[in-house]
């Protein structure tokens, strides 16, 4: 099309010459008559024009993500990587859902109603015109659900709808968090990215992420460390399955470093987490024990390690070695070890790979090994085919052993699993049932006989109502003590004053000494943990507040910036050449004898 100042098209390339014109060889000659002018120009303003950005552009790395999680304590360890990688990549995470330009939704597929819940956040984003990023095992498990149509999801391999600037994005299998930077950067673009599958190496299944990449800790003093992805299990009733896939653990040495980074950064309680720890190593030639010793040896005195769930028939092999390290200082003498039900019949039907007795051996075994032990346990009620005296089989067992922390679940059936095909059993038998349950578990209080103790607890949180700090003592049990600041991060004594369903009270030993972790001031709230040794420096050696984070992520963006403006300029003045180029090769085909 002719620019607004043209009348007409051009015919031909000679028509740019008229007869009054004058030749190239009149020019060479009257150049020396040419004086050149000087020309002021002001520099500050062509500075600024040069590095500000057209105003229609999208530069990735500059907008605000929300991102909200849900489920197990992995998902929430995957959560921390991704918000750490995008701000230190140059997002703000913003805590303000309505403020952020980006949604980052990582979701459960555990049960119903967190699915739900993340279907009604996905409606939300998109009616408040919101981009949205889909993670966690409900996209990975089932990407092709309605819901889901034309929303980037971070999984494994590759689909990619849109044109995109980023050919990097179709040449790997990858796994899905250490990729997060780029779905974002791509779905602010308005491409639509998928990233699904498994990561291998030589056709062998690989773990997760890798554990050194940037993160933020929801809580700074807490390190999740998930120390394998997938199970060896296939329960009926399990969705998880179909996103995290067969067992794959990371080898021991890259865990124990993971650790000694984190309490290099302040932290002093780490959670190893995974779909079942009890099933770590066994695809490595190494176990759980093994691994336990390794990392004892390098937490530091105030410090403490929880243990997460293991399923019985893989703690069944190690229960001599299991009770020696839960009896150990540094670690807490907690277990949860899901039974699901006390029927043999049930737990057939739901493939669970060991009976009621091989849960009842490893109960009492540790409770006499390791004296005072808190063991957590799961129950389903309502599974497909369970009948009244199966039910009260369950009973029975909660009702022998009391435990102090019981997880009460409603059956749901998953799409796509083998019992959500069983004959179900009617809804108002599973909710009656499940209140049931509830109220065999209220009928005891596990704590009215620790009134009097003195105990020795670790301060790490704020409790959900603010009024107390949430500590911890040998046995992972609840203890709110008061709101004093010097407390926090820090082992303190107190004594038991009073007790509740789920926790106790203790006041503060005047005279006891509050043990402080011999490790580095935490990092604070929001800060990105593991950032590369360049950027730390420019921190100093003891960055302490968020915006020192922010202006390593600006360094980031301005960085990126920076690189694409000059990219911008390289492509302009390399068309420009180009079109001189094409220009001359025309007059002199054109007009030889010029």
């Amino acid at each position: 099309m002719p620019s607004a100042s043209c009348d007409s098209l051009l015919d031909d390339i000679e028509d740019i010459v008229s007869q009054e014109d004058l030749k190239p060889q009149d020019r060479h000659f009257s150049r020396k008559h040419v004086v050149p002018k000087v020309r002021k120009r002001n520099t500050q303003k062509y500075l600024q024009d040069e590095n500000s950005p057209p105003s229609n552009s999208t530069i990735p790395g500059i907008q605000k993500i929300w991102m909200r999680t849900w489920g197990c304590s992995h998902n929430n360890s995957d959560g921390e990587y991704m918000a750490g990688q995008l701000a230190a990549y140059g997002y703000e995470i913003t805590e303000n859902a309505s403020d952020a330009d980006l949604w980052l939704l990582n979701s459960c597929t555990v049960k119903n109603p967190a699915e739900d819940h993340f279907r009604n956040s996905i409606k939300k984003a998109q009616e408040e015109n919101k981009k949205i990023v889909l993670a966690g095992c409900v996209p990975q498990a089932q990407p092709r659900q309605d819901y889901l149509k034309g929303l980037s999801i971070i999984g494994v391999s590759l689909y990619l709808t849109g044109r995109t600037e980023n050919p990097r994005l179709l040449k790997h299998v990858v796994q899905q968090i250490d990729r997060v930077v780029e779905v974002v950067e791509e779905t602010i673009k308005g491409h639509s990215v998928r990233l699904l599958g498994q990561k291998k190496n030589n056709g062998k299944r690989l773990g997760g992420a890798p554990l050194d990449l940037p993160k933020i800790r929801k809580n700074p003093l807490i390190e999740i460390i998930s120390i394998n992805t997938g199970c060896l299990n296939a329960c009926t009733y399990c969705k998880t399955k179909h996103a995290r896939g067969n067992l794959a653990s990371y080898p021991i040495d890259e865990l124990v470093d993971r650790a000694k980074q984190s309490f290099q950064e302040g932290v002093c309680e780490i959670w190893l987490t995974s779909e079942d720890t009890g099933a770590y190593g066994r695809d490595i030639g190494t176990s759980l024990p093994a691994l336990l010793w390794k990392l004892v040896e390098v937490i530091p005195r105030g410090a403490m390690l929880r243990l997460g769930m293991t399923n019985p028939p893989y703690i069944l092999e190690h229960l001599e070695e299991m009770a020696k390290i839960l009896n150990h200082p540094r670690v807490y003498a907690f277990l949860h070890i899901p039974v699901q039900s006390a029927s043999d019949s049930v737990l057939t039907e739901m493939r669970r790979e060991y009976c009621v007795a091989d849960f009842k051996r490893v109960v009492d075994f540790l409770k006499e090994k390791v004296p005072g032990i808190t063991l957590a346990t799961d129950i389903i009620c309502g599974f497909p085919g369970e009948t009244d005296q199966d039910f009260q089989e369950t009973v029975k067992l909660v009702e022998e052993y009391k435990f102090p922390s019981l997880f009460i679940n409603q059956f749901y059936p998953r799409p796509g699993t083998p019992a959500a095909k069983m004959a179900q059993i009617p809804a108002q038998v599973k909710k009656q049932r499940t209140k049931d349950l509830s109220r065999v578990f209220h009928s005891y209080n596990p704590y009215d006989h620790k009134i009097g103790e003195r105990q020795q607890v670790l301060v790490t949180e704020e409790s959900f109502d603010s009024k107390f700090y949430v500590a911890h003592n040998r046995f992972y049990e609840q203890v709110l003590v008061p709101k004093d600041p010097t407390f926090m991060g820090k082992m303190i004594e107190v004594d038991i004053y009073e007790s509740g369903k789920h926790f106790m009270k203790g006041q503060p030993v005047s005279d006891a000494r509050v043990y402080t972790p011999s490790i580095s001031k935490p990092l604070a709230k929001g800060e990105v943990s593991g950032l590369p040794e360049e950027f730390r420096n420019r921190l100093g050696n003891h960055p302490s507040s968020v915006s020192h984070t922010s202006a390593v992520g600006q360094d980031f963006a301005s960085s990126r910036m920076a690189l694409r403006l000059q990219n911008l300029r390289r492509d302009r003045a390399l068309r420009v050449s180009v079109g001189l180029a094409l220009l001359a090769l025309l007059l002199a085909f054109f007009c030889p004898n010029l």
